[in-house]
């Protein structure tokens, strides 16, 4: 099975999965989706499935997560969203709960995604609850993946200046990415000129983020000068986390 799997999967698309999609070969796909290893049939299953309106076909597609634990996260993360798209966003909070309070669910990744979805749905406060829940079972620590959320959370909820105290306070408040995270929360709100003084001490690093910042202010060739700085300044180093390429803050 995994040697197939190595045959048909490429970049998250399985080329079985696909050619049965586009050759409308529903029953083939369907029994292929329930064997394969990693899920990606199941997704390319459920996509068909929810383009023809065929809502809780979809759903069921997903609701197959027997097997690997890969495909059972994967699984119901795509179930999760699905859900959300179709006007079911408390259903999609419960699929997603459910899972990081299982057994190995407490993953970077996973509870970004509920956090994401409690945000998108007007419950930042509920979010704040399950992360302070996480922060307890964990003896108090908190991961600063999970901080990160946190602030984002907060800020959602109209918190956002006690968020850039907690960031400021933070051992990492003074880095290039805590810069970052600072300064899109003052961004999103519409406040690009507290953003550029965040970034500002940290170019050419967040070279990219605050030259646009620069422009929504009209200062255009202070961005022109700043990317033009930066194409001689040395790379700054990416950070490598466990399920992304964002910065850790």
């Amino acid at each position: 099975m995994h040697t197939r799997q190595h045959i048909t999967s490429v970049n998250n698309h399985d080329r079985l999965a696909d050619l049965l999609a586009r050759h409308d070969r529903i029953g083939e796909l369907r029994a292929y989706a329930a064997s394969e290893y990693h899920g990606h049939a199941a997704r390319r299953l459920a996509e068909v499935l929810e383009e023809r309106g065929d809502v809780e076909g979809a759903i069921a597609a997903y609701r197959q997560t027997d097997g690997s634990p890969v495909r059972r996260h994967r699984g119901v993360v795509q179930l999760a969203w699905l859900l959300a798209r179709n006007g079911r966003g408390n259903e999609a909070i419960e699929v997603m709960h459910t899972l990081v309070d299982s057994p190995g669910g407490v993953e970077d990744w996973l509870v970004d995604t509920l956090c994401a979805l409690y945000a998108d749905h007007g419950r930042a406060h509920d979010g704040l609850a399950h992360l302070d829940a996480l922060k307890t079972r964990r003896g108090g620590e908190e991961e600063r993946d999970f901080f990160r959320m946190r602030l984002r959370l907060m800020a959602d909820c109209g918190l956002l200046d006690e968020a850039i105290e907690q960031a400021r306070a933070h051992p990492e408040g003074d880095t290039w990415y805590a810069a970052w995270t600072i300064s899109d929360l003052l961004a999103e709100i519409g406040r690009a000129e507290e953003a550029v003084t965040v970034l500002e001490p940290h170019a050419p690093a967040n070279g990219g983020p605050l030259a646009g910042y620069l422009i929504d202010l009209g200062r255009v060739k202070d961005a022109v000068a700043l990317l033009q700085q930066r194409t001689s300044e040395p790379v700054a180093p990416v950070w490598t986390g466990t399920f992304c390429t964002e910065p850790p803050f």
